[in-house]
C-alpha cells in the first residue's frame, strides 16, 4: 500500500464512530421527514375526501316559528317598563 492509502484508512478509522453516528441520525432524520411527509398527505387525502363527501351529501332546511319566542321577549319588555314607572 503506499503511503497515502495507509494515512487515508489511519484517518478513516480514527472518525469511524462520529461517520456512524451522523450516518444513523441522516438515517433517522431521513425516516422521520418521511413518515411526516406521508402523514401529512393521507390526512390531505382524508380531508379532501371528507369535503367532497360532504358537498355532495344533501342539504335539509328545517324552519321553525319565532313567534313564541318573541312574544315572550316582548311581554318581558313591557313587565319591565311598567315596573320602572
Amino acid at each position: 500500500m503506499s503511503q497515502a492509502k495507509v494515512d487515508r484508512y489511519k484517518e478513516e478509522k480514527k472518525n469511524r464512530k462520529q461517520t456512524i453516528k451522523k450516518e444513523k441520525r441522516n438515517r433517522v432524520l431521513a425516516r422521520t421527514v418521511g413518515v411526516v411527509i406521508a402523514a401529512a398527505i393521507v390526512c390531505w387525502i382524508g380531508f379532501s375526501g371528507y369535503s367532497y363527501y360532504q358537498a355532495k351529501k344533501p342539504t335539509t332546511k328545517t324552519e321553525i316559528s319565532m313567534t313564541a319566542l318573541n312574544d315572550y321577549l316582548g311581554s318581558l319588555s313591557t313587565d319591565a317598563d311598567s315596573s320602572a314607572e
